[in-house]
């Protein structure tokens, strides 16, 4: 564990520190970025797709975050197997495994199948996903792991904002097939990336030694307070991501904004601020504790929802933006959280967070599409906020580590 970070991860050698920090990062956002570029690019399609299956909004909503419940199964089936996954080729394999259902979406002939390959497409990202996060976990030092975690977030936030341009942009100009085939691509792209990026070998004693069967490792994470606030406080997270940027599609190709799809995609240019404040996660918890920065996160989230009930497309940007900068921080901050506190079995950790982040979205496009559904947007917002206070709520029971990171 005292060795470069560098040396761990990447097997390029760089020609001086900061350049050492600089590759590390980008290894670590870009593979994030092609890990996890599905899951919500498909996001920026809901009307189409609406129109293509004639569903509606809550049903196509559902279908597409599907995919949230893929990703619950699949970290928890990591959680209870890490032990036993090379990490270098389970990663490669589960990016791999992904663009077969990626490029089988270009021709789902209805919305049962449909929903099934996006939970198919969950189950391989999460596996990537809790694998990479455990693979951080065991490869850092204690001052190195926020910042890697913020890299790994900073990559997700990323495919947030250029998966969904690419997807609008693509699915406008030559169809819905053909951006669907094309995210296979980058899918291949992404193992092709950890097949030269990560070592082949890992040094003994890297990977975490378990002494107790999965299950009881489970179970003992459960049991921990501070854990078990960090999974609840992931369930609420991506509750109201999922919830926010799932149904203000449907808000903003009605009238009175009036967007077509081309400048659907571009509303999602909110989510570039959030690229460079994420990075700041690990920092901020070094200088201000987990508590105080998580809470920081809700705060500015919960600024923006007001906006989103606005006539006009600046202050619902704003909003949109807002709730973007401050759900990713959050998300950062209870990432690298779970990754610090797991004194032991951390792809346990990382899985079974991953796994209640996950279920929240899945919670979220469901409940949320119904309060959406029944009784408006505004409701839908109310849900929202209510996750909110409630991640603040939760943060008070977290064990602040910031002297110890």
């Amino acid at each position: 564990m005292s060795h470069s970070y560098s040396h761990e991860i990447i097997t390029i050698a760089a020609p001086s520190p900061r350049a050492h920090v600089l590759l590390r990062s980008f290894v670590i956002g870009l593979t994030a970025f092609l890990t996890v570029v599905d899951l919500f690019a498909t996001q920026a399609l809901l009307p189409s797709l609406a129109r293509h299956y004639n569903v509606s909004p809550a049903a196509m909503g559902f279908a597409v975050n599907a995919s949230t419940m893929g990703m619950a199964m699949g970290a928890l089936l990591v959680a209870l197997a890490s032990a036993n996954i090379p990490r270098r080729t389970g990663i490669f394999l589960s990016l791999a495994l992904l663009s077969i259902p990626t490029a089988l979406l270009a021709t789902a002939p209805n919305l049962p199948v449909f929903a099934l390959l996006r939970v198919l497409q969950g189950v391989c990202m999460s596996s990537a996903f809790a694998l990479t996060l455990a693979y951080l976990g065991e490869e850092c030092s204690m001052t190195d792991t926020g910042g890697a975690f913020a890299a790994y977030i900073t990559g997700n936030v990323a495919s947030n904002l250029i998966g969904r341009l690419i997807a609008a942009a693509v699915s406008e100009t030559l169809g819905l097939a053909t951006n669907f085939y094309l995210f296979a691509l980058m899918n291949l792209a992404g193992a092709v990336l950890v097949y030269f990026s990560i070592q082949q070998a890992e040094r003994t004693g890297t990977r975490e030694r378990v002494s107790t069967i999965p299950l009881s490792a489970l179970l003992s994470h459960l049991r921990d307070p501070g854990l078990r606030s960090a999974f609840m406080c992931g369930f609420c997270i991506l509750f109201a991501f999922i919830g926010t940027f799932t149904y203000v599609n449907f808000v903003l190709v009605k009238p009175p904004l009036s967007l077509n799809m081309m400048q659907l995609g571009f509303v999602y240019l909110v989510f570039l601020p959030s690229i460079f404040t994420t990075l700041l996660a690990g920092s901020a918890v070094r200088r201000f504790g987990t508590r105080l920065s998580l809470c920081a996160g809700i705060l500015i989230a919960g600024a923006g929802l007001p906006m989103l009930v606005a006539n006009q497309l600046t202050p619902v940007l704003i909003g949109l933006a807002l709730i973007a900068l401050g759900t990713f921080f959050a998300q950062a901050v209870a990432t690298g959280y779970v990754g610090r506190a797991a004194s032991e079995t951390k792809g346990v950790a990382s899985g079974l967070y991953l796994a209640w982040y996950f279920l929240g979205g899945l919670f979220g496009s469901a409940v949320l599409g119904q309060l959406f559904d029944r009784v408006g947007w505004t409701a839908c917002l109310i849900g929202i906020g209510t996750a909110l206070l409630a991640i603040g709520l939760l943060s008070s029971r977290l064990n602040d580590r910031r002297k110890a990171d």
